[in-house]
């Protein structure tokens, strides 16, 4: 059922976003009286789920169609609406214009005033950024929602008594460890410890002040690397909240953690004879131990019902993990959480920022992927619908949307050919050179970037096939 909920949010949040992106590009040309001769959510090769479309003042309707009805083409004048069945994307085919479509014969054809050759050069630019600037107002727009309506959960660092959740890399390498407090970051007062997160990965610090559990201070220098540093080791997430540690919520199929014979609601009570209590000391327990045999001690329930303890030697591998994800128990300093209402004018100014950091954050991401670790985690659409959760939830839902929209919006703007950001790149040549570029150039150019985005899919999604062959998924 988990998989059904994640889907479900994944379709309409698709569903939303390219009708209005693709509403961001179809009402600027109707604007400026360029022809649109398809509007389509969902791409449909060979077969259409829906079709639509005003034929000289009479509706028409066609389900699950190959093609347009022949009587439907004598009238070029109206778009034709639908619905595709192959949920990539979705389009509108723009009259005299180089696109997805590849309709060369329309293009051998004379100019006609509605085509969108015919438009001045800046007429077509607003056209090809008007699903880009749709998608990322929409992003902005949403999160002032969200923000309105749910406000903000903080984690106070101030608050946590026992101290954060710390990754063991920034122990063996920094001196901060699980129970010490952050108090600051480059001098500033840490405000939230989820921020932290991405401040630490993505932006350029050089200093954290800490409180160790022995109440000393230190201010402590970090590289300026630290984001691609902790990428490349697999410290992510680095700061946490700290848990209890509970039983044993999954083994991935084929870990060393199911070869070692850990099973599910096992409960975890010592690495190496050492007691833990705490998931971060698990967690430091494996990666001390990395490319080595640790003895794990669980207590499992029989077929009586009683407990019996038992002692497992698995093997850790090199990032200190042996494959198993961990149920958590209860928070420690729960009243860490606070959360903050905002009014409607309040909500504007938080919402905006916070999407302007979720952009500028994902663009700094980017360094990761041209990195070996970066490259093998894309993810297609599986992992896309993983970032939903598995009970509806709308603000989650809303949330990952925004996301999504962000994300889309600098994807497009991306100057690789058949994208948006490919057609302003040539469109911008004209206008500075005064010279179109010529039609060949624009066709070859189209195929490059189809021919680049469906490679790109097609590894994307493999590698998610991969994580589910491996039991991530």
């Amino acid at each position: 059922m988990d998989i059904w909920i994640k889907a479900a949010q994944l379709f309409l949040s698709l569903a939303i976003l390219v009708t209005l992106h693709e509403l961001g590009h179809f009402i600027p040309a109707k604007l400026f009286k360029t022809r649109i001769e398809k509007f389509y959510l969902f791409f449909n090769p060979w077969l259409s789920l829906f079709r639509y479309k005003n034929v000289k003042g009479e509706k028409k309707y066609s389900w699950f169609s190959k093609s347009s009805p022949e009587e439907w083409k004598e009238d070029e004048s109206t778009t034709e609406w639908g619905v595709g069945w192959l949920p990539l994307g979705g389009y509108v085919k723009i009259a005299g214009m180089i696109d997805e479509s590849m309709d060369k014969e329309q293009m051998e054809k004379p100019a006609e005033p509605w085509e969108f050759r015919s438009k001045p050069a800046w007429q077509r630019l607003i056209i090809m950024i008007g699903g880009v600037t749709v998608n990322l107002i929409l992003g902005l727009l949403i999160y002032i929602m969200v923000i309105f309506v749910w406000g903000e959960t903080h984690l106070n660092p101030e608050k946590m008594d026992n101290g954060a959740s710390v990754h063991p890399y920034l122990g063996e390498r920094y001196n901060i460890h699980s129970g010490d407090q952050i108090l600051k970051v480059d001098g500033e007062k840490v405000e939230n410890l989820d921020e932290l997160n991405k401040i630490i990965m993505l932006r350029d610090i050089s200093t954290l002040t800490v409180r160790h559990k022995n109440n000393q201070t230190q201010t402590i220098s970090l590289p300026e690397d630290i984001g691609s540093e902790l990428f490349q080791a697999g410290a992510f997430p680095v700061f946490g909240m700290r848990m209890k540690a509970a039983g044993v919520a999954k083994v991935s199929p084929g870990s060393n953690a199911d070869k070692a014979g850990v099973k599910s609601d096992d409960v975890l009570i010592s690495v190496n004879n050492e007691e833990v209590t705490y998931f971060d000391e698990i967690q430091k327990s494996l990666y001390e131990n990395k490319g080595k045999k640790v003895q794990i001690g669980v207590m499992r329930k029989n077929s009586s019902g009683s407990l019996d303890t038992l002692s497992l030697d698995a093997a850790v591998d090199k990032e200190g993990k042996i494959g198993f994800e961990v149920a958590m128990g209860s928070i420690e300093d729960s009243s860490a959480i606070e959360s903050k209402s905002y009014s409607f004018f309040e909500s504007v100014s938080r919402g905006s920022t916070y999407g302007i950091n979720t952009l500028t954050d994902y663009i700094a991401q980017f360094k990761f992927i041209f990195t070996k670790k970066g490259a093998g985690s894309i993810g297609g659409f599986a992992a896309i619908g993983n970032m939903f959760p598995p009970t509806w939830d709308w603000q989650a839902f809303w949330l990952n949307t925004a996301l999504l929209s962000i994300i889309l919006a600098f994807m497009n703007i991306l100057p690789i050919p058949a994208l948006d950001g490919g057609h302003v790149v040539f469109l911008i040549y004209e206008m500075v050179t005064g010279k179109e570029a010529p039609q060949r150039v624009l066709e070859i150019a189209q195929y490059v970037g189809i021919f680049l985005l469906l490679g790109l899919m097609i590894y994307a999604n493999g590698n998610d096939l991969i994580r589910w062959l491996n039991g991530a998924f």
